[in-house]
């Protein structure tokens, strides 16, 4: 299927290029059609690992009924995904060590045990929440690989000139499972108030419970069928690299892990664009994966509030692999795209925070406006991923990409852990999570603005021949 050496007409990029960039690869580099393969079994991975994570937070009004959660415990459903990021340190020195086949394997097998067991049917309550969070700290502890390793996949299987986009659609494929989980959870699982009359109060209750405990079921056992698929694709094929490099850069060599991670905590640089990108997305993925209940005072139901969701994830997904394919394009380019991304987020957020407290400023808040704005947060912040990722590769490289992007993603679900850990403690009133969107907003545009930015890969692979 992909084990031939690729046609011309696959290695042009994934939109149409300019003749300058459409000439053949060096002598000694080679792209191969099987890369397309790789990158579809990876992002179909991110896609179910993001739908797992963010399973509760669109229904939690339909768990609290089945399973007895409280707004606490979807909170701590939620951030069982930073709690994963803890051994991100092992998953990384597993990725440079063996390569990412081994990494990715360990990662869907925890995927696929945690899916089992939170699918296990217990009548037993108690029990069966313990099984439930146990199922999705195992899932976290895939985050570490499946978030990380989008430019590692890129550099080794992709030319230059298809780096960026690649990214894109390796690192974004776990935001838009976060978005169809705001889709297929309120769309199958029905909200306490949803299900048909009844005769009786206490008839209507039992009938609620069991129907939504019914369908909470079968969500999860699909999910468990795809994940399941997923790793036998991997365990049959899934190789770690191509025969031979698609660049320079792929075949250069690297630092190993100690002194990378030494070169990382030294580079104030880096440090400085890490903070950048750890503490906006850090804040939209707590703030996202609790969006129901930060709506509901607005009065936008559980399915409304799930589509808001849904389209801010899908829009920044879209404009990211829009971005990162015109950065492709026209190369040097990665801070202005960001400066004007966070721009937007923070007018679009500060939008948004102001028309939550409506009774205070007055401004006009309707269906729409809510819509607009919040959709917008999403857009830019979550479309800025891919293009950070390739800014922290180009400024410390010869730093190996999944080590490097380890780091930033270990220090944004730190961001999350944090937010939500205190969001355990204070969930009545959750105004204070808005302006804390709006604030590490306006934090990364400042960095990035006094971010000195570099490209020393794109310099190895533009003047360099093998």
């Amino acid at each position: 299927m992909g084990a031939a050496a690729s046609t011309e007409a696959e290695r042009e990029p994934l939109l149409a290029p300019s003749s300058a960039e459409a000439g053949s690869p060096p002598v000694n580099s080679r792209v191969y059609g099987r890369r397309w393969l790789v990158l579809t079994l990876f992002s179909l991975l991110a896609l179910m690992q993001g739908m797992v994570w963010n399973f509760w937070g669109p229904i939690q009004n339909s768990a609290g009924l089945a399973f007895g959660f409280t707004k606490s415990d979807i909170a701590v459903l939620v951030l069982w995904g930073p709690v994963g990021f803890l051994p991100w340190f092992l998953f990384m020195w597993l990725m440079d060590k063996k390569g990412l086949r081994a990494s990715l394997l360990l990662s869907v097998f925890f995927m696929l045990l945690g899916a089992a067991l939170r699918s296990i049917p217990l009548a037993d309550k108690p029990l069966r929440r313990w099984l439930i969070h146990g199922g999705q700290l195992l899932n976290g502890l895939a985050g570490p690989t499946i978030m990380s390793a989008g430019p590692f996949l890129s550099t080794t299987w992709f030319a230059p000139d298809q780096r960026a986009t690649a990214t894109a659609v390796a690192s974004l494929f776990c935001y838009l499972g976060g978005a169809a989980s705001f889709v297929v959870g309120p769309l199958v699982v029905p909200a306490p108030n949803d299900t048909q009359a009844v005769t009786t109060v206490a008839a209507a209750a039992a009938l609620s419970d069991n129907t939504i405990r019914d369908r909470i079921q079968l969500v999860m056992y699909a999910e468990l069928a795809a994940i399941a698929v997923l790793f036998a694709a991997v365990l049959l094929y899934f190789p770690s690299r191509p025969p031979m490099p698609p660049s320079v850069a792929a075949a250069s060599q690297r630092l190993s892990y100690r002194s990378s991670i030494c070169r990382l905590l030294s580079n104030l640089r880096f440090l400085m664009i890490a903070l950048a990108y750890a503490v906006p997305t850090g804040v939209i993925a707590g703030w996202s994966g609790v969006l129901d209940m930060v709506l509901t005072p607005a009065k936008v139901s559980q399915v409304d509030a799930g589509w808001i969701g849904f389209w801010s994830i899908i829009g920044g997904c879209v404009f990211g692999v829009a971005m990162a394919r015109f950065a492709d394009s026209i190369r040097g380019m990665l801070k202005l795209i960001l400066v004007l991304m966070l721009a937007g987020a923070s007018l679009s957020s500060t939008w948004f925070t102001l028309t939550c407290l409506s009774r205070v400023t007055h401004l006009p808040s309707t269906a729409a406006i809510l819509y607009t704005s919040c959709i917008l947060v999403g857009i830019f912040i979550n479309s800025s991923v891919p293009i950070f990722f390739e800014l922290f590769i180009e400024t410390v490289y010869p730093v190996p990409e999944g080590i490097t992007c380890g780091v930033v993603t270990f220090l944004g679900n730190l961001v999350t852990g944090l937010l939500l850990f205190f969001l355990t403690f204070y969930c009545t009133d959750l105004s204070w999570l808005n302006w804390c969107l709006t604030g590490s907003c306006l934090f990364s545009l400042v960095l990035i603005l006094f971010f000195r930015e570099s490209y020393d890969r794109l310099y190895l692979d533009v003047f360099v021949s093998v």
